[in-house]
């Protein structure tokens, strides 16, 4: 996991940086810079709006005696989306923006889900078999 992180945090601003200065290439700097903001924007307001939904969301859970387990990953995947937002380039804008739709982060929060359960599954096995 350590090795992902140190990759990421690598690969990610040069990718970013690359990206920004073919933009610039072709577009212009002024240009860039001014989609640049647009698109942070238009994406603070997009989770904002996603951040609410998944707040009455969790609200209506938690009223009918439910526990928001949905609720509380969607939130979680919009705060690191608006996190991506705030990271100046279009690659972490572009995933944020993508991440921000419903359909898209319903597949993601299922695969998270389902894999926190497996890790859960396993440690649970293991605990079992060391009492044993």
């Amino acid at each position: 996991m350590t090795g992902i992180l140190a990759v990421l945090f690598l690969v990610v601003p040069l990718a970013e940086i690359y990206v920004l200065v073919k933009v610039g290439q072709v577009i212009g700097v002024l240009e860039t810079i001014g989609l640049l903001v647009v698109v942070s924007i238009a994406g603070a307001w997009l989770a904002k709006r996603e951040g609410l939904g998944v707040y009455r969301r969790f609200r209506e859970q938690v009223g009918q005696g439910r526990v928001p387990g949905a609720e509380i990953v969607d939130g979680v995947l919009v705060i690191m989306a608006g996190a991506m937002l705030l990271t100046p380039g279009f690659l972490t804008d572009v995933a944020a923006l993508v991440l921000l739709l419903p359909p898209v982060r319903a597949s993601v929060r299922r695969a998270l889900m389902r894999f926190a359960t497996g890790r859960v599954g396993a440690r649970l096995a293991n605990s079992r078999r060391t009492l044993l």
